[in-house]
């Protein structure tokens, strides 16, 4: 793994960008040297091409609704059209921005290197809030997803023993290292995805292309259909809080991005094109799960059951490729100095063990709650953090146009602008459709984190908690042309 380093002089001075240097080379809390910890195990190209796939997708379980809300051809479409305006553009960024700053922060390093620590805290806060709340769901889907074979995980103790079970399960594995997330996380995507491949055969004799035309634009639920295609389409950056743990980051980031977009746009277009074109439309029936019934008509019981098996092993796969992301992204936030000097510690499999079990107990707790409304609120955080990236990734370009950048999005700054406009406009569209009880939470979520980081510099100043900063990280704020931003 390569970490942006500073050398000669410069290193020391690297050490008080966001945080204090406390003398000689920065050492984590945990069981191993940073240096050591992070060239362990690193993640090839296969491996982070399925964690950014279940970051963002996990394959077209939940894709139904956009047939229920808009009919066959706008979901169709809606696939193909809606990565261009939000996949393509995040992805470019999130290559570009991850090779500048190859490091477990990620988007936060590039906030704060625009706006500065206070707003990259915010943009932490709000990203990781978000992420735990996306995490908590996935053990519940999964159950889900099992309860119709054992009616027993429907509720009651059982359901909530299965929920913990699994949640402390899953979490192990991201304990025991990211390699075995990242190898987990190929097998379960291959197993997700492989039935739909034998179904698309199977369809073959029974697909009629007129079906794919449907459409009734006078009875189109837009809400739905575009909440549905943005729940689907989002986290592309997440991959970033990873950077510091993968091999050659400046070349092997932005090629995992280009593979997973390609395998996630098809991953949704392919089965909605076999479920469109095989089965006759019935927009009421569209809903979540009805893969599995298009399953049971085309190929039997069997193809069914593998369908839902797959179903449920793809939230496993979502749930710890968000963990690793979520609890990296807080030990980076350390190195930098934004955190208390614990969130450094790592296992001796280098794994961010206080992160881990900081985001473990965020699922747990949130597991207990009903998610309708707070999973709105997940949205609405998310997309305050996006425009606080997209105006960084500008402000960046104008203000380090020669910084090094391993990875460039052509067009210069003109260029950037211009790219940033559509999913902006996207942005406040879903904003719009926020209620009233959705904007509350999240402000009041808000206002913690825009409390929270004057009260931990306020201990750092008192000496109540211990701060530091990675010597293995350039200062943010050095004249350009020396060691500025990255070397």
């Amino acid at each position: 793994m390569q970490k942006l380093r500073a050398t000669g002089n410069n290193r020391k001075q690297a050490c008080i960008a966001m945080g204090e240097f406390t003398g000689g080379d920065y050492i984590s809390v945990g069981e191993l040297p940073t240096s050591r910890a992070n060239h362990m195990n690193k993640v090839s190209v296969l491996p982070l091409v399925f964690l950014i796939f279940y970051e963002v997708s996990g394959g077209p379980f939940g894709v139904e609704d956009t047939v229920q809300a808009a009919g066959p051809l706008l979901a169709l479409l809606g696939f193909l059209v809606f990565p261009l305006i939000w996949s393509v553009p995040e992805a470019l960024i999130t290559a570009e921005m991850g090779t500048m700053f190859p490091e477990n922060s990620g988007y936060v390093v590039w906030v704060s290197a625009a706006l500065g620590p206070y707003w990259g805290f915010q943009q932490g806060w709000m990203k990781w809030l978000s992420g735990v709340i996306d995490n908590a769901l996935y053990p519940v889907l999964f159950l889900d997803y099992l309860k119709s074979a054992i009616p027993a995980l429907g509720g009651g103790l059982p359901r909530v023993v299965a929920t913990w079970g699994l949640t402390i399960v899953l979490t192990y594995l991201n304990y025991r290292g990211l390699t075995i997330v990242g190898w987990v996380a190929v097998c379960l995507g291959v197993f997700s995805l492989l039935p739909f491949v034998v179904m698309g055969f199977m369809a073959i004799p029974d697909i009629q292309p007129s079906r794919w035309l449907v459409t009734d634009l006078k009875n189109v639920d837009w809400n739905l259909y575009l909440n549905t295609l943005f729940w689907n389409l989002n986290y592309w950056d997440s991959i970033s809080t990873l950077a510091g743990e993968v091999e050659n980051p400046k070349k092997t980031l932005p090629k995992a991005l280009f593979y997973a977009l390609i395998l996630v746009v098809l991953g949704y277009f392919f089965p909605l094109l076999i479920g469109t074109g095989a089965v006759p439309v019935n927009r009421e029936l569209w809903s979540d799960g009805y893969f599995s019934d298009i399953a049971m008509i085309i190929g039997g019981v069997w193809l069914r059951w593998w369908l839902q098996a797959a179903a449920a092993m793809s939230n496993m796969g979502m749930f710890v490729a968000e963990m690793s992301s979520d609890s990296f992204q807080l030990l980076g936030m350390a190195e930098r100095g934004m955190l208390p000097e614990f969130f450094t510690r790592r296992s001796r499999h280098g794994t961010p063990l206080i992160g881990i079990l900081f985001s473990a107990s965020g699922v747990l707790l949130l597991s207990w709650l009903s998610f309708q409304e707070i999973v709105a609120a997940e949205n609405f955080l998310y997309c305050i953090g996006m425009i606080l990236e997209f105006i960084a990734y500008i402000l960046l370009r104008i203000k380090h146009p020669n910084a090094s950048r391993p990875y460039k999005v052509p067009g210069g700054t003109v260029g950037a602008i211009v790219m940033c406009i559509p999913p902006t406009i996207l942005i406040c569209v879903v904003l719009a459709f926020s209620s009233l009880k959705v904007m509350v939470i999240s402000i009041i979520a808000m206002v913690i984190g825009l409390v929270m980081q004057p009260c931990l510099k306020f201990f750092e100043k008192k000496r109540w908690m211990k701060f530091s900063h990675s010597s293995e990280l350039p200062d943010l704020h050095e004249e350009e042309g020396t060691h500025s931003l990255v070397r």
